[in-house]
């Protein structure tokens, strides 16, 4: 009983923390789905573990309806977890969440349709999932990394990086920016067989490194005429 009333002190202190709507313990109790869906979950998990799982998945289903936040009563999710302004938020079946991680409303941690097994992400410690941002697959997001709002994640994103985008690419690394290889423009999802491949390009990174690639020509056909002129006003001169 105490160690339950300990969690649920750490998940009160850990929304007055980062959300400032939270302006008091009575607010939280009451006026947060977030935390209330939380709740809902952790007691489905105690069912799905102790192997009640139609009834933890019957009860999911209505606490979805109720908070309009999907959890998956198999999900693993670890302590001071917060879920901001939760509406549609989904989080899947193998699903991994590490400790005092936030998720913002219509984030989607969800599996590509194409894996068995481990088919839905794992984050790290001190992962934030921003605005509509899809995590798929069996990936893995480092501690303190951030996914950017909207960015749809298929691969792996080390620590304390910033990913953003469609498909999502790492902007920045510990505080410094990050420019990507043409290489990694065009990012494959799915099995690598010769066979099934698939792409999710990137076409403003695309077009950025084509007209930077053009520019670089450019600069050289200039600096070629540039010689050849000087090279024709030497001549000139001697004669």
């Amino acid at each position: 009983m105490g160690a339950m009333f300990d969690s649920i002190k750490e998940d009160i202190e850990a929304f007055r923390r980062n959300d400032p709507a939270a302006t008091s313990t009575f607010s939280i109790l009451v006026n947060s789905p977030g935390m209330r869906a939380i709740w809902a979950y952790r007691r489905h998990h105690k069912l799905w573990l102790a192997g009640h799982t139609f009834l933890a998945r019957w009860l999911s289903n209505r606490a979805r309806k109720k908070f309009g936040v999907e959890i998956h009563p198999a999900a693993t999710i670890g302590r001071r977890f917060v879920i901001d302004h939760g509406m549609g938020i989904v989080i899947g079946e193998t699903t991994v969440i590490g400790d005092d991680c936030m998720l913002y409303q219509g984030a989607t941690l969800g599996g590509t349709g194409k894996e068995t097994g481990k088919r839905h992400p794992t984050l790290g410690n001190h992962v934030v999932v921003g605005v509509g941002a899809s995590v798929l697959g069996s990936v893995t997001i480092g501690d303190w990394a951030k996914v950017g709002g909207g960015a749809v994640v298929v691969k792996d994103v080390p620590p304390r990086c910033t990913v953003v985008g469609v498909p999502g690419h790492v902007t920045t690394n510990c505080g410094v920016r990050v420019r990507r290889a043409a290489d990694d423009l065009g990012e494959r999802v799915g099995p690598e067989t010769s066979s099934h491949r698939q792409y999710l390009p990137d076409p403003i990174d695309q077009t950025i490194t084509i007209l930077e690639a053009r520019i670089a020509q450019l600069e050289r056909q200039l600096r070629e005429v540039e010689g050849a002129r000087v090279e024709e006003d030497r001549s000139d001169a001697d004669l």
